[in-house]
């Protein structure tokens, strides 16, 4: 393993809370806001050029920017960086904070996600640094070099970033630039996992000067990520999450048994996770949850809010009814493949089992980045529960490098799914089968450390 690699550890609410008030260890030092921004801010003449050329969808779209610098010599920043923001997520602080964030860095270098997709910042905005550099711009080149990104948004928009950053790697286009969080979701398990706290600060104003200066020295982590091909019969109606999208070809493993049938015209996806797969009851809540969300937006008043109307959501949901079958101990009720130590707003559900467990049951200890998955199942609510305040471990099902699911409609017309809190809602027919297989991305993705 690479020696700047860092472990993820399991960190406690209480740790989590204090950060998230802003009592970290940089609380008390005074970050110079003149300074902060010295260290952040590219030339003008890049961060317009990358601008335009993410505009106009154009790699050679902020060339002119380059010829009008003429010879000068410029420096490039200590720490450039660029912040993707999704402005509908913490509440009402959202366009608040992006306002902020401009002032202490630039307008240029501020993305609200609902203007500007990462993927068009991938490639068109450091590809246009790329070209330069290659053209004999230092500037240029120091900064594709040096360039970090710090994501404000939930486990959602973080995956969604770094998911996009994923193509420089399958295109050889490194360095991949590291990833900062400043947590605006709900649940913000990556954040929590990476030392970035588990929600929004309430010293705002100031934190946000510490989160940006922490992203540009803290050490970098890297974190496993997982493919996902989900396959069904053709003619299927389904909605699913913008984290999966419609391929062509469906590469599933042929070296693996079939039990149902296939039919002639299959439709499929594919995406990728970060934190977590789900399928069950637990999706079913996050589904409805999400609807009753977009209905009723006025309801989404912050992190708080949202974790009082999902918990109340779940309890009418069925999941504290008792499953009816011969023997409830033996059923899950949902079933989780787990990538982090965090799963829902900071729980550790798979718990930290001791070396003669984990020796028996042939498992070994979990990592983020140790290529295994694990995956355990919750019973009905009651479990889940004490689950969920950490005063039993869920069940143990097994770690796995690889996972495929088969499934078949039945007495149940739909399975409830959901990767890193997007959740949908999938139909399933009686006579063929759908598939969903998952496989380990063959590179890491990089995070920095918020410690």
């Amino acid at each position: 393993m690479d020696s700047s690699t860092a472990r993820i550890v399991v960190r406690s609410s209480m740790l989590d809370l204090i950060r998230a008030c802003g009592f970290s260890g940089l609380a008390g030092v005074r970050i110079d806001k003149e300074e902060l921004r010295r260290r952040l801010l590219m030339p003008q003449y890049l961060r317009l050029a990358m601008l335009d050329s993410i505009r106009k969808k154009d790699v050679d779209g902020g060339d002119q920017h380059f010829r009008l610098r003429g010879s000068d010599s410029v420096s490039s920043s200590e720490s450039p960086m660029v912040v993707f923001i999704n402005s509908r997520s913490g509440g009402r602080h959202g366009p608040v904070l992006k306002e902020r964030l401009k002032q202490l860095i630039s307008e240029e270098q501020v993305f609200d996600l609902h203007d500007v997709k990462p993927l068009e910042f991938v490639r068109y905005g450091l590809a246009c640094l790329e070209k330069w550099a290659n053209n004999g711009d230092l500037c240029a080149r120091e900064t594709r070099q040096n360039i970090r990104v710090v994501v404000a948004g939930g486990d959602g928009t973080i995956g969604w970033v770094l998911g996009c950053l994923g193509e420089l790697h399958q295109k050889g286009r490194e360095p991949v630039p590291p990833v900062a969080i400043i947590p605006l979701g709900t649940g913000n398990d990556l954040s929590r996992s990476f030392g970035w706290g588990g929600s929004f600060p309430f010293a705002w104003k100031s934190a946000i000067k510490r989160t940006l200066q922490r992203a540009t020295k803290g050490r970098i982590c890297r974190l496993d990520s997982w493919h996902v091909v989900l396959q069904m019969p053709g003619g299927v109606a389904v909605n699913p999450p913008h984290s999966l999208k419609v391929t062509e070809e469906c590469q599933l493993d042929q070296t693996l048994e079939i039990e149902g049938d296939v039919p002639d015209k299959v439709k499929c996806y594919e995406g990728v996770f970060f934190n977590y797969f789900s399928i069950g009851m637990d999706a079913k809540v996050a589904y409805g949850f999400h609807h009753l969300r977009n209905e009723k937006p006025y309801l989404a008043q912050g992190p708080i809010t949202n974790k009082i109307i999902y918990s109340s959501y779940s309890c009418t949901q069925g999941w504290f009814l008792t499953p009816c079958i011969s023997d409830p101990s033996l059923s899950v009720r949902a079933v989780v493949a787990l990538n982090l130590h965090n799963y829902g707003s900071g729980r550790n559900p798979w718990g930290n089992p001791k070396p003669e467990y984990l020796e028996k049951r042939g498992f070994v200890e979990a990592h983020a980045d140790d290529g295994l998955l694990e995956i355990f199942g919750l019973k009905q609510g009651w479990h889940a529960s004490f689950v969920m305040v950490e005063l039993i471990s869920a069940k143990h099902i097994a770690q796995a490098a690889s996972i495929r699911l088969e499934i078949r409609g039945g007495e149940w017309k739909d399975a409830y799914m959901q990767m890193d809190g997007e959740p949908w809602k999938q139909p399933m027919s009686k006579d063929y089968s759908t598939f969903l297989e998952i496989k380990r991305v063959p590179f890491e993705s990089l995070m920095i450390s918020g410690e």
